[in-house]
């Protein structure tokens, strides 16, 4: 998308979404629905400090550089969202209560409050439409081509949240469509007697999710969704280690 097409944008904003690797041969495609934590210049912060924009509640952390190692090791694209799920966020319908969060775990977003109608529609029609487009394109692209698709969402959560420590290591999440594959690694991820691995953990995919139903389900594509401890994956080191491991147990469940 050319942002200068939309009032949201202004000169130096970037674009809405990126794909890395992209014509990759692997039949792994990667997306990560929250992979950035910009704010288009237009917004400001809103009104937010550094250190807020730079929590969870903006973006998942380390998605960007486990998915950025994973393409170049697998050979795989990865489509990317650039902007903060606290401006929109590009995994939730457009009614979705929070999918221009006006608290986001008990931080008030001052530059969400009060928006219009109108101010919704922009949001939606310059960041979550343009990387919806972008998967679309990506897989129709591979069918045309006669690429198999098999869809990897990428995100991460907290190790704490509410107070309330959560146990694992990572997560698969799954429901509908074609979840065979999903099921499969999760079995293949619980053969680490190291990992503590959650099914429909920390979340279940049926109560929130947007981008892989929309785009799996419908054309009985393979998919999983993973939920990676931020903790894991914060640093350079986490993203090689858990990129290296994903590698692994994504092509013996795939084999």
């Amino acid at each position: 998308m050319d942002v200068q097409a939309s009032p949201l944008f202004v000169a130096g904003d970037p674009p809405p979404v990126s794909v890395v690797n992209p014509g990759g041969a692997s039949p792994f495609l990667f997306i990560g629905d929250h992979a950035g934590n910009v704010i288009p210049l237009s917004l400001g912060t809103l009104g937010l400090d550094d250190a807020e924009r730079d929590r969870h509640i903006a973006w998942d952390i380390g998605v960007a550089g486990l998915g950025g190692r994973l393409a170049a090791a697998m050979d795989a694209a990865f489509v990317r969202q650039t902007y903060s799920r606290l401006v929109v966020d590009c995994n939730r319908r457009h009614d979705a209560p929070d999918a221009i969060a006006p608290i986001s775990d008990g931080t008030v977003v001052p530059g969400n409050a009060d928006l219009t109608g109108a101010d919704r529609a922009a949001r939606f029609a310059a960041i979550h439409e343009p990387y919806q487009t972008a998967i679309a394109a990506e897989i129709a692209r591979r069918t045309a081509a006669g690429q198999p698709t098999i869809l990897i969402a990428l995100h991460s959560f907290t190790p704490v949240f509410g107070g309330v420590a959560r146990p694992w290591q990572i997560g698969v999440l799954h429901d509908g469509g074609d979840a065979g594959f999903a099921r499969g690694l999760l079995e293949v991820l619980r053969r680490d007697a190291d990992l503590t691995v959650g099914d429909n953990e920390p979340y279940r995919m049926d109560l929130i999710d947007y981008t892989v139903p929309r785009h799996a389900y419908p054309a009985g594509l393979p998919y999983a969704e993973l939920e990676v401890r931020q903790d894991l994956i914060a640093d350079d080191t986490g993203q090689a280690a858990w990129a290296a491991r994903l590698e692994r147990v994504l092509l013996a469940t795939s084999g």
